[in-house]
């Protein structure tokens, strides 16, 4: 099939018109943003039963008959591992496409694996080894070759085929309603809001600091985001990790007691040290009732231990009858969760109805677990 590669208004009019009677568009893009905040969208392919075609938004000023198609109410919009993507279409529209399908999270419930990749997905259902010889192209770069063309068409070309096989297995297997929840938070816009008040959270050893070092690595957060996305740079390039973590563990209060903190750059301390300053020091008078707290899990005990080991046990056996990979399902954290009488994924959608409800009703004494030569073998209390 001949790949269209569309690069002017009038050839996106004419593609679009080729589409507009499809009940589902596969969809991939190719994007930018080591050096910025926001993605730069740099190539969108799309692709029906019988059309493949890669837009290019960097030559195309106004998307809006494409977008028209993906936001259509009667029109499914299938990617495989879709959150990158619906970010980008979240950011250009704020709102998010009504019908989506995410390939990646159907072969988690079919037993492919958990967040399978594409090629090994490719490879696993259709017996095909794609090739990886353009992985590392730059997207933002014109002209695209011939070679690159093909290879960005090829996240669409077998998108297509995996759709509908996944589709007749769901339909097989009746869990086509399973999906139901995580197709509903791909499309929910609190799932791609950014809240920079809770941005802290991400910086990694965050755990360590103390309950008021908490409050200005908060405030410091807050700041970078809303910087970051002034510029429209990388968080790491307004203020590394580490750097935070030692500004709220030693809140400097002077410009020259902050050249005291390792891999905060002398330029950075001339172009942020005042404001840095001024949010520290705001920081510090924020109420105690309003600091942040992070919740440190306390020590299980050996029967909680026991108790974990013997639903992982249920796990394992429920997984491998409906063959479906068990840490598709549930990690051993979210058992603890589950002991601790904590919320966790094990009680909401497709996991509660597979084995959520399984390991609840072992908890309440309902069932038990018997071991037999070859088999465990659950029986009703």
């Amino acid at each position: 099939m001949t790949i269209q590669f569309v690069n002017t208004e009038a050839g996106l009019n004419t593609l679009c018109q080729q589409l507009a009677d499809s009940e589902w568009l596969a969809v991939d893009t190719e994007f930018h943003r080591e050096k910025t905040y926001f993605p730069q969208l740099c190539l969108i392919q799309v692709a029906s039963n019988d059309v493949i075609a890669c837009v290019d938004p960097l030559a195309i000023s106004d998307l809006s008959p494409l977008m028209a198609l993906f936001y259509s109410e009667n029109i499914t919009i299938v990617f495989h591992a879709a959150r990158q993507d619906l970010e980008l279409f979240f950011l250009m529209k704020n709102a998010l496409p009504p019908k989506v399908f995410d390939t990646q999270l159907a072969a988690t419930v079919l037993g492919y694996g958990d967040q399978i990749g594409y090629g090994n997905l490719v490879k696993q259902c259709l017996g095909v080894e794609l090739d990886k010889g353009q992985a590392r192209t730059d997207w933002r770069q014109r002209p695209l070759s011939e070679a690159q063309v093909d290879y960005a068409a090829d996240d669409v070309r077998y998108l297509r085929q995996l759709y509908l096989q996944l589709v007749d297995e769901l339909n097989r297997t009746g869990r086509v309603e399973w999906l139901s929840d995580d197709f509903a938070a791909l499309t929910a816009k609190e799932t791609y809001q950014e809240d920079p008040q809770q941005s802290w959270l991400r910086v990694k050893g965050a755990g360590r600091l103390k309950s008021q070092q908490l409050v200005i690595l908060q405030e410091l957060g807050a700041w970078r985001e809303k910087r970051a996305i002034e510029v429209d740079l990388p968080r790491r390039w307004i203020l590394k990790d580490d750097v935070m973590l030692d500004l709220a563990r030693f809140s400097p209060t002077t410009v020259d007691a902050m050249k005291k903190i390792r891999g905060l750059e002398p330029r950075d301390i001339d172009r942020y040290g005042k404001i840095l300053i001024n949010v520290i020091t705001a920081a510090k008078e924020i109420p105690k009732e309003q600091w942040p707290v992070l919740k440190r899990p306390t020590a299980l005990s050996n029967q909680q231990e026991a108790l974990i080991d013997a639903l992982m046990a249920l796990l394992r056996k429920s997984c491998d009858e409906q063959s479906i990979t068990p840490s598709a399902v549930a990690t051993r954290k979210d058992i603890e969760s589950l002991v601790r009488g904590q919320d966790c994924a094990l009680l909401h959608g497709w996991r509660y109805k597979i084995i959520g409800q399984t390991l609840q009703a072992f908890m309440q004494g309902k069932i038990s677990i018997q071991a037999q030569p070859t088999h465990l073998e659950i029986k009703e209390s």
